[in-house]
Protein backbone atom coordinates (compact mmCIF):
# COMPACT_ATOMS: atom_id res chain seq x y z
CA UNK A 1 0.00 0.00 0.00
CA UNK A 2 1.50 3.30 -1.36
CA UNK A 3 2.55 6.35 1.80
CA UNK A 4 -0.21 8.61 2.16
CA UNK A 5 1.24 12.31 2.22
CA UNK A 6 -0.31 14.29 4.81
CA UNK A 7 -1.76 17.28 4.77
CA UNK A 8 0.82 19.39 6.21
CA UNK A 9 3.79 17.59 4.38
CA UNK A 10 1.47 18.76 1.21
CA UNK A 11 1.55 22.23 2.39
CA UNK A 12 5.52 22.22 2.70
CA UNK A 13 6.05 20.71 -0.77
CA UNK A 14 3.48 23.07 -2.91
CA UNK A 15 4.98 26.04 -0.58
CA UNK A 16 8.54 25.15 -1.72
CA UNK A 17 7.77 24.95 -5.20
CA UNK A 18 5.89 28.45 -5.06
CA UNK A 19 9.05 30.13 -3.70
CA UNK A 20 10.78 28.28 -6.41
CA UNK A 21 12.13 25.51 -5.03
CA UNK A 22 13.42 23.11 -7.14
CA UNK A 23 12.02 19.25 -6.99
CA UNK A 24 15.27 17.96 -5.69
CA UNK A 25 15.47 20.78 -3.35
CA UNK A 26 12.10 20.44 -2.38
CA UNK A 27 11.80 16.38 -1.56
CA UNK A 28 15.28 17.37 0.68
CA UNK A 29 13.60 19.78 2.57
CA UNK A 30 10.33 18.22 3.31
CA UNK A 31 11.52 15.11 3.22
CA UNK A 32 8.98 13.40 0.78
CA UNK A 33 10.59 11.51 -2.47
CA UNK A 34 10.98 13.26 -5.67
CA UNK A 35 8.48 10.63 -7.56
CA UNK A 36 5.60 12.14 -4.73
CA UNK A 37 6.44 15.93 -5.27
CA UNK A 38 5.94 15.44 -8.73
CA UNK A 39 2.45 13.22 -8.17
CA UNK A 40 1.60 16.60 -6.40
CA UNK A 41 2.45 18.69 -8.59
CA UNK A 42 0.52 17.38 -11.05
CA UNK A 43 -2.43 16.72 -9.11
CA UNK A 44 -2.72 20.19 -7.86
CA UNK A 45 -2.03 21.96 -10.92
CA UNK A 46 -4.86 20.10 -12.86
CA UNK A 47 -7.03 21.89 -9.60
CA UNK A 48 -5.86 25.00 -10.34
CA UNK A 49 -6.51 24.80 -13.72
CA UNK A 50 -9.87 23.90 -13.58
CA UNK A 51 -10.65 26.94 -10.72
CA UNK A 52 -9.22 29.17 -12.99
CA UNK A 53 -11.21 27.61 -16.27
CA UNK A 54 -14.34 27.99 -13.75
CA UNK A 55 -13.72 31.54 -12.45
CA UNK A 56 -11.72 33.86 -14.54
CA UNK A 57 -14.47 34.61 -16.82
CA UNK A 58 -16.39 37.89 -17.96
CA UNK A 59 -13.50 39.88 -16.59
CA UNK A 60 -13.40 44.02 -16.78
CA UNK A 61 -9.93 44.85 -17.68
CA UNK A 62 -8.16 47.84 -19.37
CA UNK A 63 -4.89 46.57 -20.07
CA UNK A 64 -3.65 43.56 -21.08
CA UNK A 65 -0.14 43.11 -21.42
CA UNK A 66 0.86 39.93 -23.35
CA UNK A 67 4.89 37.80 -23.22
CA UNK A 68 6.16 34.51 -23.64
CA UNK A 69 8.40 32.53 -21.38
CA UNK A 70 11.01 30.26 -22.68
CA UNK A 71 12.19 26.75 -21.03
CA UNK A 72 12.71 23.42 -22.95
CA UNK A 73 11.69 19.75 -22.49
CA UNK A 74 14.85 17.61 -22.44
CA UNK A 75 16.99 20.05 -24.23
CA UNK A 76 17.10 22.87 -26.27
CA UNK A 77 15.68 22.33 -30.16
CA UNK A 78 19.06 22.32 -31.96
CA UNK A 79 20.03 19.44 -29.34
CA UNK A 80 16.98 17.68 -29.56
CA UNK A 81 17.55 14.38 -30.68
CA UNK A 82 14.78 11.73 -32.31
CA UNK A 83 15.79 9.72 -29.07
CA UNK A 84 14.60 12.38 -27.03
CA UNK A 85 11.47 12.70 -29.18
CA UNK A 86 10.45 9.06 -28.77
CA UNK A 87 10.80 8.70 -25.13
CA UNK A 88 8.89 12.00 -24.15
CA UNK A 89 6.92 12.65 -27.57
CA UNK A 90 8.55 16.15 -27.61
CA UNK A 91 11.74 17.59 -27.07
CA UNK A 92 13.23 21.32 -27.49
CA UNK A 93 11.99 24.40 -27.07
CA UNK A 94 9.10 25.24 -24.95
CA UNK A 95 7.00 28.65 -24.30
CA UNK A 96 5.05 29.65 -21.62
CA UNK A 97 1.91 32.88 -22.55
CA UNK A 98 0.88 34.44 -20.59
CA UNK A 99 -2.00 37.31 -20.26
CA UNK A 100 -1.64 39.35 -17.29
CA UNK A 101 -4.18 42.30 -16.52
CA UNK A 102 -1.45 45.44 -15.80
CA UNK A 103 -4.08 46.98 -12.62
CA UNK A 104 -4.56 43.98 -10.97
CA UNK A 105 -1.41 41.34 -11.65
CA UNK A 106 -4.17 39.01 -12.61
CA UNK A 107 -2.99 36.46 -14.98
CA UNK A 108 -6.16 35.75 -17.48
CA UNK A 109 -4.74 33.16 -19.07
CA UNK A 110 -1.60 31.38 -19.88
CA UNK A 111 -0.89 28.35 -22.76
CA UNK A 112 2.55 25.88 -23.02
CA UNK A 113 3.33 25.06 -26.46
CA UNK A 114 5.59 26.22 -29.53
CA UNK A 115 6.42 29.96 -30.11
CA UNK A 116 3.77 29.89 -33.26
CA UNK A 117 1.02 31.60 -34.69
CA UNK A 118 -1.11 28.17 -33.97
CA UNK A 119 -0.04 28.63 -30.02
CA UNK A 120 -0.70 32.16 -30.45
CA UNK A 121 -4.07 31.93 -32.27
CA UNK A 122 -5.79 29.61 -29.41
CA UNK A 123 -4.29 30.91 -26.54
CA UNK A 124 -5.27 34.33 -27.46
CA UNK A 125 -8.97 33.17 -28.27
CA UNK A 126 -9.32 31.84 -24.90
CA UNK A 127 -7.98 35.47 -23.23
CA UNK A 128 -10.51 37.00 -25.51
CA UNK A 129 -13.39 34.63 -23.93
CA UNK A 130 -12.65 35.50 -20.78
CA UNK A 131 -13.08 39.40 -21.05
CA UNK A 132 -16.32 41.36 -20.88
CA UNK A 133 -15.17 44.68 -22.33
CA UNK A 134 -12.98 46.01 -24.79
CA UNK A 135 -9.08 46.32 -24.00
CA UNK A 136 -5.61 47.67 -24.80
CA UNK A 137 -3.31 44.65 -25.28
CA UNK A 138 0.57 44.98 -25.71
CA UNK A 139 2.73 42.22 -27.63
CA UNK A 140 6.02 41.97 -27.98
CA UNK A 141 7.01 42.25 -31.68
CA UNK A 142 6.77 39.05 -33.10
CA UNK A 143 4.84 38.25 -36.34
CA UNK A 144 2.66 35.66 -34.92
CA UNK A 145 0.43 37.87 -33.20
CA UNK A 146 -0.16 40.28 -36.42
CA UNK A 147 -2.41 37.31 -37.62
CA UNK A 148 -3.69 36.25 -33.93
CA UNK A 149 -4.80 39.12 -32.38
CA UNK A 150 -7.16 40.46 -35.30
CA UNK A 151 -8.15 36.44 -35.58
CA UNK A 152 -9.36 36.62 -31.66
CA UNK A 153 -10.61 40.36 -31.47
CA UNK A 154 -11.42 41.71 -34.48
CA UNK A 155 -11.04 45.13 -34.94
CA UNK A 156 -12.57 45.74 -30.99
CA UNK A 157 -9.51 46.07 -29.40
CA UNK A 158 -6.58 48.71 -29.04
CA UNK A 159 -3.63 46.63 -30.11
CA UNK A 160 0.13 47.91 -30.19
CA UNK A 161 3.98 46.14 -30.58
CA UNK A 162 6.68 47.05 -28.15
CA UNK A 163 9.50 45.90 -30.34
CA UNK A 164 13.28 45.59 -29.09
CA UNK A 165 15.96 47.31 -31.30
CA UNK A 166 18.93 45.60 -31.43
CA UNK A 167 22.38 46.55 -32.04
CA UNK A 168 24.88 45.08 -33.95
CA UNK A 169 27.15 43.09 -32.12
CA UNK A 170 30.57 41.50 -34.24
CA UNK A 171 31.06 38.94 -30.65
CA UNK A 172 27.50 37.71 -30.95
CA UNK A 173 27.90 35.02 -33.19
CA UNK A 174 30.96 33.59 -30.44
CA UNK A 175 28.97 33.16 -27.57
CA UNK A 176 26.04 32.23 -26.66
CA UNK A 177 23.77 35.61 -25.43
CA UNK A 178 21.30 37.68 -27.11
CA UNK A 179 22.43 41.28 -28.55
CA UNK A 180 22.34 44.19 -26.99
CA UNK A 181 18.92 45.77 -26.87
CA UNK A 182 19.27 50.48 -27.57
CA UNK A 183 15.63 50.41 -26.89
CA UNK A 184 11.78 50.01 -27.87
CA UNK A 185 9.89 50.99 -30.68
CA UNK A 186 6.09 51.35 -29.85
CA UNK A 187 3.99 50.81 -32.96
CA UNK A 188 0.23 50.92 -33.17
CA UNK A 189 -1.37 48.12 -35.07
CA UNK A 190 -5.23 48.39 -34.26
CA UNK A 191 -7.26 51.09 -32.80
CA UNK A 192 -6.01 53.66 -30.86
CA UNK A 193 -3.39 52.37 -28.27
CA UNK A 194 -2.44 54.93 -25.43
CA UNK A 195 1.42 55.10 -25.72
CA UNK A 196 2.02 55.35 -21.81
CA UNK A 197 0.53 52.35 -21.25
CA UNK A 198 2.10 50.21 -24.27
CA UNK A 199 4.37 47.71 -21.92
CA UNK A 200 4.98 43.67 -21.86
CA UNK A 201 6.36 44.33 -17.97
CA UNK A 202 5.54 45.72 -14.56
CA UNK A 203 9.17 46.85 -14.77
CA UNK A 204 10.21 50.72 -16.58
CA UNK A 205 10.04 50.38 -20.36
CA UNK A 206 13.59 50.47 -22.09
CA UNK A 207 14.59 53.97 -23.49
CA UNK A 208 12.20 54.37 -26.57
CA UNK A 209 14.22 55.04 -29.85
CA UNK A 210 11.25 56.22 -31.90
Amino acid sequence: MANVISMAKKIAVISALVEGCSVRSTSRLTGVSKGAVLRLLVSVGKACKAYQDRVIRNITAKRVQVDEIWSFCYAKEKNATPAMWERAGYAGDVWTFTAIDADTKLVLSWAVGRRDAGCAADFLQDVAGRLANRIQLTTDGHKMYLEAVPDAFGEDIDFAQLVKVFGNDPEGQKRYSPAQCLGTKRVDIIGDPDHDHISTSQTPPAKRVA
